[in-house]
């Protein structure tokens, strides 16, 4: 930035202020410019859009326009005007974790039905006898078959086929399904 583009900024901001349309859209189109720069060198993380800055500046420029004095330099107006937006949206940014919902939707719902099913599946395992509980566990829980549990609890495969009956019995007497 020169001083030619500080006496021009400043010669477009005046004739502006006047009226002058063509010379408002020239001050906006360079010190959008300017202003998209300095913006891009701060945002060095990709948290916050340089465009967001940009027209958030512009915005205030144009509603605070009138209080620029036209005795004093352009480009340090506006580039405190933009240096407290880019403050201002760093500050937005902290206060809120923003998360892409389609991210963790699946994952929240699948931990919350595990973590209830989990809950509940061990509250009716608790109302059984120990034995009934180590079968009902191992066949309708693990997956395992008759076979695997009567060797794993050394058991015969008629008892474990009774002791599962039983135990499902009472976890049916226990929820009013007889």
């Amino acid at each position: 930035m020169s001083g030619q583009d500080e006496e021009e900024l400043a010669m477009w901001l005046q004739a502006a202020i006047a009226g002058d349309e063509k010379a408002y859209a020239a001050f906006l189109r360079r010190t959008g410019a300017l202003v998209r720069g300095f913006a891009r060198r701060r945002i060095i993380d990709g948290s916050l859009d340089p465009e967001d800055i940009v027209q958030e500046t512009l915005l205030a420029i144009h509603t605070k326009r009138h209080t620029w004095r036209s005795d004093a330099p352009v480009l340090p107006w506006v580039f405190a005007i933009a240096r407290f937006k880019l403050i201002d949206a760093f500050r937005k940014r902290g206060r809120r974790v923003e998360v892409d919902i389609d991210d963790i939707a699946n994952t929240v719902a699948q931990q919350e039905a595990e973590t209830v099913s989990e809950r509940d599946m061990r509250r009716v395992l608790d109302g059984l006898a120990p034995g009934q509980r180590s079968v009902v566990a191992a066949i309708s829980i693990e997956g395992h078959s008759i076979g695997e549990t009567a060797a794993k609890y050394n058991m015969t495969e008629t008892a474990v086929r009774v002791t599962l009956h039983r135990g499902l019995r009472a976890i049916a007497k226990k929820f009013g399904r007889s």
